[in-house]
C-alpha cells in the first residue's frame, strides 16, 4: 500500500464506516501512519459525514479509535 495522505486516510474510515465498517481496521492502520508522517496528533473528522452522527455513535467510534492507539475529535 502506498503512503497515504492524512486526508485521504480520512476519507478512506468515512468509506468504511458507510460500508459496514468494511476493512476499518486496514484503514485506523494506515490513518494512524500518516498522522505519524505529518506530526498529527489527533484526527479530526465531520460529524455530518458520518454513519451514525449522534452522540452514541461518535462515543463509540472514539473508543474503538483509541483502543486502536487514534486520537479522534469531531467538527460541526
Amino acid at each position: 500500500m502506498s503512503d497515504l495522505t492524512l486526508s485521504q486516510a480520512i476519507d478512506n474510515i468515512y468509506a468504511s464506516l458507510n460500508n459496514d465498517n468494511e476493512e476499518i481496521d486496514l484503514h485506523i492502520a494506515a490513518l494512524k501512519a500518516a498522522m505519524a508522517r505529518e506530526g498529527v496528533r489527533e484526527a479530526v473528522f465531520e460529524t455530518a459525514r458520518l454513519a451514525q452522527s449522534n452522540r452514541q455513535g461518535r462515543k463509540i467510534m472514539q473508543s474503538y479509535f483509541k483502543k486502536r492507539g487514534v486520537s479522534v475529535a469531531f467538527s460541526a
